[in-house]
């Protein structure tokens, strides 16, 4: 298996580049190590509906915190019917409508090369986001050099990144089921009940629409978090959802 030293050995051969970053574990890592490796690197953070605002803000700490500029992109995704339509291929869509905005803006700035925080623990079956980056050229130096999540997540710590704990965060688009339109209403009713667990202390969770009413998805170790703040959930979440369930089938991913 390639470690971080492949990843030096490509950041030696490719000098300048254009990152699309999320604030998340993956990006946040490879932008810290492109710094150290003295690349000539710019991380732009799509700014859409599908993000919620705390991805937005840990965007914006961990750029300052590693000195760097974060060029912001504005995409409204919801514009685009081939996304909101929600069919199973959704992400190829959205991919395509983001990173197209990001490779407008690196090309203006004079960058060709993109790339982005995809990691070797990441299953290129049955991915169609991936399809669409290949399309468009994009770059996965994490995974070409063979960088799992969990070693991602120890250098990450070792280099004192905050994000080296953080749970995975899926965009708000996927708590809408396949086939069932995304609008702003969902999607905005997800992050504010999203936010509601975050508040009461939860974490690595989902809360997923379901023929109109919310269905929780938490791990077996919260199950007495939920209980004790049950009433403060029913009553946060009543107003966007027409009952709450709980989802008994716990996953290793959600």
């Amino acid at each position: 298996m390639q470690t971080s030293n492949q990843l030096g050995k490509f950041f030696q051969d490719n000098r300048q580049a254009a990152l699309a970053f999320s604030g998340g574990v993956d990006s946040t890592y490879l932008l810290y190590e492109a710094i150290r490796q003295g690349v000539k690197i710019q991380p732009y953070y799509v700014k859409s509906a599908f993000q919620p605002e705390f991805e937005y803000q840990d965007a914006l700490r961990l750029a300052k915190e590693l000195n760097i500029e974060l060029k912001v992109i504005p995409v409204d995704v919801l514009a685009n019917e081939a996304v909101t339509d929600n069919p199973a291929n959704r992400c190829y869509f959205c991919k395509t409508c983001i990173f197209s905005a990001i490779l407008k803006e690196a090309k203006e700035d004079g960058y060709t090369l993109i790339l982005d925080g995809t990691n070797a623990s990441d299953d290129a079956v049955d991915r169609p986001g991936m399809q669409a980056l290949q399309e468009m050229k994009v770059r996965s130096p994490l995974r070409e050099c063979g960088l799992t999540k969990e070693k991602i997540r120890r250098l990450s710590q070792k280099a004192g990144l905050f994000t080296w704990n953080k749970p995975a965060y899926a965009c708000l688009a996927t708590r809408i089921p396949t086939g069932e339109k995304i609008t702003l209403n969902k999607l905005a009713a997800t992050e504010r009940a999203e936010g509601c667990l975050f508040s009461l202390g939860f974490s690595d969770f989902r809360v997923r629409f379901f023929h109109g009413m919310a269905r929780l998805q938490i791990r077996e170790n919260q199950l007495s978090l939920l209980q004790e703040n049950r009433e403060r959930i029913l009553e946060a979440l009543k107003s966007d959802y027409q009952g709450v369930l709980l989802d008994l089938e716990v996953r290793d991913e959600h």
